[in-house]
This record gives C-alpha cells, structure tokens and sequence, in this order.
C-alpha cells in the first residue's frame, strides 16, 4: 500500500481495520485506476484520483458492503471524478496553453493500438454521458449491469433497460462497419447474446 491510502492518523484504527483495508487497497488499485484513466486526460489526474479514491474509502471504511468492494470503489471514484470535471472545466479556461504542453506526454491508452479505437471514441463521445457512462462500466470496468446500477445510482431494472438503449443507439451511430471489425464494439457488448446478470 502506497502513501495514497495510508490510514487517517486521527482514527485509532483496529489492527483488522487495516489489514482488511489493504486487502481492498491491493485486490481494487489496478481495477480503480483503469476507471480514472479512461474519464481524465493526463495519467497524472487519475494517480489524484485514485488517491483520493482510496482516502475517501478509508474515512468511510466503516459502511464499506461486504463481498466485493469494486462496485463501492466505483460509486466513490464517480463523485470524485464529478469534482475533479468541475475544477478541471476551470483550469480549461485558465490553462489551455499548459494543458496543451502537457498532453504531449500523455501515456497513450492501452487500446490505442486496436484499429477502430478512433472510430469507438468518436461514436462513445456523440452519446449522452448517462449512456456512454453505463457501457463503459459494464463493456471495460468489467461490472454487472447490476452492480453498475449501484455505481450510478439506479435501479438494476432501470440499468438493465438503459444499457440495451444505449448498445442500440450506439449501433445506430456506429452504422456500416466493414465486415471484420469490432474488436472493441464487441468489448462494449458482452452480453448482448446473454442474461442481463
């Protein structure tokens, strides 16, 4: 565990506290930093987020739910990244001409290398932020659309229900692919041939 999510000193934590914390720290780092680089444009922003993410979940570990603490992580992460949006839409005006130098270092997307990843942004970013929101918890943060619901507030019906609207009027953008592509497309639906879990 990194100085990210060292525990609040002015707790007096319980010995089983922190190793059950770390136990979350360590299963969810990898999980909680894939979320805040695909949302943020400078690898340096999500290594801020993810701190955050981990401080923020340490001070309400106690209504942490059991079982797998992903979902909660992500639900967490959200409304950091909904701070982090608001302050960065103020550094925008602010910064430009420092943004722009620091862009060319960004570290590129892993999927960058997939050929049609141009294409899947461009088609993601014409959709509401509610639908391209919910495919990109389920098709690449690897949630439920159950657990997705908790992330985001809703109803599992009501996410159920949403995610298909979404995958259509995705479809409906993506239009004609040649036949052969949808390396990604097919990662942003897998499940559409099975049960909504």
């Amino acid at each position: 565990m990194t100085g990210s999510a060292v525990p609040d000193p002015a707790r007096d934590p319980a010995p089983d506290d922190v190793q059950r914390f770390r136990a979350l720290y360590d299963a969810n780092f990898t999980a909680v930093l894939g979320y805040a680089l695909r949302r943020v444009e400078q690898p340096a922003d999500a290594a801020d987020v993810v701190s955050e993410v981990f401080l923020v979940a340490w001070r309400r570990y106690d209504e942490a739910p059991p079982g797998d603490g992903r979902p909660w992580l992500f639900g967490i992460a959200r409304h950091v990244l909904s701070n982090y949006h608001r302050s960065a839409r103020r550094r925008q005006r602010l910064g430009g001409r420092l943004r722009d130098t620091l862009r060319r270092d960004v570290v590129p997307d892993p999927a960058i290398e997939i050929a049609e990843w141009d294409r899947v942004r461009r088609t993601l970013l014409r959709l509401s932020p509610d639908d391209r929101e919910l495919l990109m918890l389920v098709g690449w943060d690897g949630l439920t659309p159950t657990e997705a619901a908790g992330v985001i507030g809703i109803a599992p019906g009501t996410a159920r229900m949403r995610l298909a609207r979404a995958r259509e009027r995705f479809r409906a953008l993506w239009g004609d692919a040649p036949e052969g592509t949808g390396h990604v497309v097919g990662v942003l639906f897998p499940l559409a041939g099975g049960a909504p879990r």
